[in-house]
């Protein structure tokens, strides 16, 4: 081939400095996460200064390990919002998982069973829920909003919303710890972490986003919509029985009541720390970390000598600042 005669510049190897991507593609892909993370070590940095015992060991412990349950759950309610549904059932799941739990420990059944029992009966109701969003076409929120019902009125009806006492020391688990941590601390960060890998890197975990992002697509390029429909509610089932563990064992007792606005704290869980309400974009790394803002919040009011009713008005402007924000990038990508 003849030489044009052009001098073309040498082509230079990149080197470790030469990366400007790298940067642009993390605030890509945790963009969200990055602003609830910063949010959350401003508010300590702010908050120590005004009150130091803000930072004490008491208070620390109650933001991490007192608030985990509500972090394992939103990981299952993550998944479910990214493929496009959502489960607003999940905090009468918990209670009554917590009451079934207790009721065994109490009866003397042996501990592993007390606490694996929620596991599979919240595994077993949120497979029939994803029967009927899957096979039946019914929309998530209708079916979830029947289990509402059904659970938290068949909760009342049978226990009469009364306490479970007597609890065996060997099943509050909760209230244990291992290498010097709180139990709650360490399950929230090894489910977190093992969830993040496995929705970033499994062949299942991918193709949660890509049935939220687009079903017709996903079932065009072979993906089986309706099994894996099912089977993201019946993971979700699994993450509230273990969200119900570290929950009904915090304390010495169980009341068989449903625990106000439980459902509504696991779906803005989810929702503020980057998950898209329209499906197929969102880490679980986010709603944890935005597990522990609402704590760090809530908190924070209480040293600074704020009214703690105050929180749900930040919760509800950070809701629709993180709903109108997902539009418009959405809309800017469109």
């Amino acid at each position: 081939m003849a030489m044009t005669g052009i001098d073309l510049p040498p082509v230079r190897p990149r080197t470790g400095l030469q990366r400007p991507g790298a940067l642009r593609r993390l605030v890509s892909d945790y963009g969200q996460e990055l602003v609830v993370l910063t949010a959350i070590v401003a508010l300590f940095i702010v908050v120590t200064m005004v009150n130091p015992r803000f930072i004490s060991t008491n208070n620390l412990t109650s933001i991490f390990a007192g608030n985990a349950y509500i972090a394992v759950a939103a990981i299952g309610m993550s998944m479910v919002i990214i493929t496009g549904h959502i489960d607003v059932s999940v905090g009468a799941l918990i209670g009554v998982l917590a009451t079934i739990s207790g009721t065994l420990a109490v009866a003397g059944y042996p501990v592993w069973v007390a606490w694996f029992a929620p596991v599979l009966v919240g595994m077993a109701i949120n497979s029939v829920i994803g029967v009927l969003v899957a096979y039946a076409r019914i929309p998530s929120i209708v079916v979830t909003l029947g289990a509402l019902s059904i659970l938290r009125g068949g909760l009342i009806s049978v226990t009469g919303g009364t306490w479970i006492s007597g609890l065996p020391p060997e099943f509050l688990i909760a209230q244990k710890r291992l290498l010097g941590l709180p139990v709650p601390i360490i399950a929230m960060v090894v489910l977190t972490i093992l969830a993040a890998l496995w929705m970033r890197y499994s062949a299942f975990g991918r193709s949660l986003y890509a049935i939220g992002g687009n079903p017709e697509a996903a079932l065009a390029t072979g993906i089986p919509t309706e099994r894996r429909t099912v089977a993201v509610f019946a993971i979700h089932g699994a993450f509230a029985g273990l969200a119900t563990i570290l929950f009904a064992t915090q304390l010495q007792v169980i009341q068989s009541t449903v625990p106000p606005n439980l459902e509504l704290t696991v779906i803005t869980a989810s929702v503020i720390g980057g998950v898209s309400i329209l499906g197929g974009t969102g880490t679980v790394i986010g709603s944890t970390l935005a597990t522990i803002l609402f704590a760090t919040i809530g908190s924070a009011l209480i040293f600074v000598n704020v009214s703690a009713y105050w929180l749900r008005a930040v919760i509800g402007l950070l809701i629709l600042a993180t709903v109108l924000a997902d539009m418009l990038r959405r809309r800017g990508r469109a």
